[in-house]
C-alpha cells in the first residue's frame, strides 16, 4: 500500500529516516471531499434554493418521461408528504 502510495505521489519517503510523510499533492486529494461539501453551515435559504434547483431538475426530467423518475414515484411521494407536514408545522 504505501508503494502504491508513493507510485502516485501521495506520500515520500524521507532519506533521513526511512519515513514516510504526505506530499502536497496527498495532502490536496486529502482534503477534496471535504471541499466538495461546501463552506461551513449551510442556511436554510440556501436548502431550500438547492432543493428549488433540484425540483426543477425532475420536473424537466417528468417532462420527457425518464423512467428512473419513474420507478422512484413513490420516494417522490413520501418526501412531497414529508415536506408538506414541515409545511404544516411551521
Amino acid at each position: 500500500m504505501l508503494q502504491q502510495l508513493t507510485d502516485e505521489g501521495l506520500i515520500k519517503r524521507r532519506d533521513s529516516d526511512g519515513r514516510y510523510e504526505i506530499t502536497p499533492q496527498g495532502r490536496e486529494e486529502a482534503e477534496w471531499p471535504s471541499r466538495m461539501q461546501g463552506p461551513g453551515p449551510r442556511s436554510v435559504e440556501g436548502i431550500l434554493g438547492d432543493m428549488s434547483s433540484n425540483i426543477s431538475y425532475l420536473e424537466d426530467l417528468a417532462r420527457s418521461k425518464n423512467p428512473e423518475l419513474l420507478q422512484n414515484t413513490k420516494l417522490i411521494r413520501e418526501l412531497a408528504n414529508r415536506l408538506s407536514k414541515l409545511g404544516e408545522d411551521s
